[in-house]
């Protein structure tokens, strides 16, 4: 394997028009990741990387992820059987998000409570004032609590 090196940020037209990948991270060094599947385009999930991550989903060909809350790089799918094989990967204009295009292995879910995506649910209009959700993926994939021994 080599070294993956990212391009120092350059000026707006070398960022927005060149062909250097210069990520443009958060002041926690983090890069948004918008994950859809590479046949239909579903989106399955956000999440973070950072640079460490990004160089590993390159190297790897399998998406690594920054969890924020457990403060560690993350592999999906390491657990639960559900890797994600990265197809593509696109940038943005200014390069401070990516879109991860993945395969998912196992049963193909990739939400933690069991659905295909983490977009299983959609906002309703307001009735009564009070915004609602409604799911739009009726059924979960799995049952989180076997795959991770929850009770």
């Amino acid at each position: 394997m080599t070294d993956i090196v990212f391009s120092e940020r350059g000026d707006k037209d070398t960022v927005e028009t060149g062909d250097l990948l210069m990520p443009k991270y958060d002041a926690d060094g983090l890069i948004v990741a918008v994950v859809t599947d590479h046949v239909s385009g579903e989106v399955l999930m956000v999440g973070y990387m950072n640079a460490e991550a990004l160089r590993r989903t390159i190297e790897t060909g399998e998406a690594w992820y920054w969890s924020r809350s457990r403060k560690g790089f993350w592999k999906k799918g390491e657990t639960s059987g559900q890797v994600q094989t990265v197809h593509e990967i696109l940038t943005d204009c200014d390069q401070d998000a990516l879109v991860l295009k993945v395969s998912v292995a196992g049963n193909g879910a990739t939400c933690h409570v069991g659905y295909r995506s983490c977009f299983f649910r959609k906002v309703t209009s307001p009735a009564s004032g009070t915004a609602r959700l409604e799911r739009v993926e009726a059924e979960r994939v799995y049952d989180p609590n076997e795959v991770y021994g929850k009770h």
